[in-house]
């Protein structure tokens, strides 16, 4: 056992580096479908203000947050996982992806 700056510690001996809950707490699944409220209102208010675009046609062709099942809202398709569904907060920015649909056959 080494004692001063080099000693080891709970993280260097092992166990779980990354504190991710495996579960979404309310508090998330509330800020969540808030972000996507949000997102919904700002596709509203540009589609009203005339603007016309490609991007614009695909986010109005999305589901809004009161028409997606709860597997949507908060899970996302991945290839490499169990069931091929992933929890939201395991995702690296996903608050800066739109993925609102699940592809087909999933």
């Amino acid at each position: 056992m080494m004692f001063g700056a080099f000693r080891a510690t709970m993280i260097t001996c092992g166990g779980l580096l990354w504190k991710n809950p495996s579960k979404m707490s309310r508090t998330r699944k509330a800020n969540v479908r808030k972000r996507l409220r949000a997102v919904d209102a700002v596709i509203e208010a540009v589609n009203k203000s005339g603007v016309k675009c490609k991007a614009l046609d695909y986010a109005r062709s999305l589901p809004k947050e009161s028409e997606m099942t709860p597997r949507d809202k908060y899970t996302v398709f991945s290839k490499k996982h169990k069931g091929y569904r992933k929890s939201l907060h395991k995702v690296p920015k996903f608050t800066k992806v739109t993925i609102r649909t699940t592809p087909s056959g999933f």
